[in-house]
This record gives structure tokens, sequence and C-alpha cells, in this order.
């Protein structure tokens, strides 16, 4: 069952150290990350919350920046077109280009560049007023996200390789390993098939869920430091919430490169000859 928002909300607000009610410092739990229901029946698992809503408003807002930005192409660019086409080069050039290489990459930068901008999307609404979650923190849309990679790097190793080539370059198969070979290809195989998604899904996640737990502890510490001799430390911990937020950016971004960049290289180890 969901923690109701409201009343956590009410709770945070209505306590300050040195007071007489009681109160503790309300410390950010799990309760953080549940959101009730916006339409539905949370018992029934058939609802829409506010991380859906999120995910789809993020949605479309990159849909809508590139339409905007592409829609009437000028040789001389816009501002706007400008900017897509800094953000669409990084990707392309830096991250599959360089991974993938420009001959064998050339037809994947779609799938990377939409994964870049959405993850990113997805992380920004952290520090973004009214939202102030982001999406990423709730492992299940991380997990479908490297759900989606890791089908792509199976199907296009058993495209390439057939059957025999993808279960040698899945298994890591060498037979100079001698006695130690099947060994080597079960732990090879675990990793592969098991290990990479996990690791590529809760990489993203764990980032996210950290970093939105900081800024909360920051930010409910500022509140309730703030009465009495406990003024002087809300201030320092209001100071924290800026880094903190600041240093989010810097996360937010790096997250989505990491994530599309280990993309790119599943898709380069699926594309690569097994020797």
């Amino acid at each position: 069952m969901s923690a109701d928002p409201t009343q956590v909300l009410a709770f945070e607000t209505d306590c300050h150290i040195f007071e007489n009610n009681g109160c503790g410092f309300p410390a950010p739990g799990l309760h953080s990350f549940l959101f009730e229901p916006l339409w539905g029946d949370g018992d029934s698992n058939l609802y829409f919350n506010k991380t859906m809503l999120l995910a789809l408003l993020g949605s479309v807002i990159v849909v809508a920046f590139f339409w905007a930005a592409f829609r009437k192409p000028k040789v001389v660019p816009g501002k706007l077109q400008m900017v897509a086409e800094a953000g669409y080069d990084f990707i392309r050039r830096g991250v599959v280009y360089e991974t993938i290489g420009k001959k064998e990459g050339e037809k994947y930068v779609p799938l990377v560049v939409s994964l870049f901008f959405f993850v990113w999307m997805m992380n920004l609404w952290s520090i973004i007023p009214v939202a102030q979650f982001p999406v990423t923190a709730i492992i299940s849309y991380p997990a479908v996200l490297a759900g989606i990679v890791y089908v792509v790097w199976v199907s296009l190793t058993f495209k390439r390789h057939g059957f025999v080539g993808a279960f040698k370059n899945i298994s890591g198969y060498d037979k100079s390993l001698g006695p130690v070979l099947p060994l080597a290809m079960f732990i090879e195989l675990l990793s592969n098939l098991i290990v990479r998604p996990f690791t590529h899904a809760v990489r993203l996640f764990a980032n996210m869920f950290a970093g939105h737990t900081l800024l909360l502890l920051f930010t409910i510490a500022t509140w309730y430091l703030l009465n009495g001799l406990g003024i002087v430390y809300s201030g320092v911990s209001f100071i924290m919430v800026i880094v903190m937020t600041a240093f989010e950016l810097f996360i937010q971004a790096l997250q989505a490169y990491v994530f599309v960049l280990l993309t790119c290289t599943f898709i380069q180890g699926a594309l690569a000859e097994h020797h």
C-alpha cells in the first residue's frame, strides 16, 4: 500500500527541531518513492500515478523538441536547430561512431540518440519544480530500457553469427583454455545473459535513487533545523541543497551518457567477429 504523500508532507512541514511536540527528524525513506494513483486503483495494479505521468510528459517533450527543431531544417540553423544538431551530433560521433564505427554504427544512431535524451529527461525531472522526482529512481523504468537493449544485443548476435557463432560469442568459447573452458564458459554466460542486463539497469537506478535521497535529506533537514539555534545548521543544509542540485545536474547527464555508451558497447560486441 502506497504512503499518502500529503500526510507525509504535512508531517514534515510541521516538524522542527527543539519543539516540544515530540517530533523527530522525518528522514526520507521508501515512502518518498511511493505515490498514490492519480487515476485507478493501486490495489489492483491498474492505475496511473505521478511517475507514469512524468514519463509520458518526458516522452512528449523529447519528441516535441526534435520535431520543432527539425520540422523545417535550414542550411543556416536557428538556435533551436543548432542545439538539437549539437546534441544529436555529440551522441552520433562521440558515442556511436567511437564505439561501433561509422559504417556499422550509422543505423543505430536513432536508437542511441532516443535512449540518451529520454533517459536524460527522466533524470532531469528530479530538479524541475513541482515534478521533483527522477523517474529512473523507480527500478521498473531502467529495467525496461535495459531489457530493450538486451533484446537488441541478443537478436543482433544471433543474426550476425548464427546459432553456433552466437553461442561462442556469448559464452566466450576459446579452446585454448583447455580444462578450464567449461568453467570459463559458465561464468561468461552468467555474466552476459544475467549480470549484464541487471547491472545495466541497476547502475542507472541506483545513482538516481541515491541522488534523490540525498536531495531529500538536505531539503528536509533545512526545514527541520529552521528553529532556534538550529538555524545556523539549517543554512549549511540549504547550501548543501544547492551544491547537491548542481552535482545532480552533472550526474543526470553522465548517467544518460554511460547508459548509451554501454548500449553501444553491447551492440559492438554483438557485431564483432569471435576469435
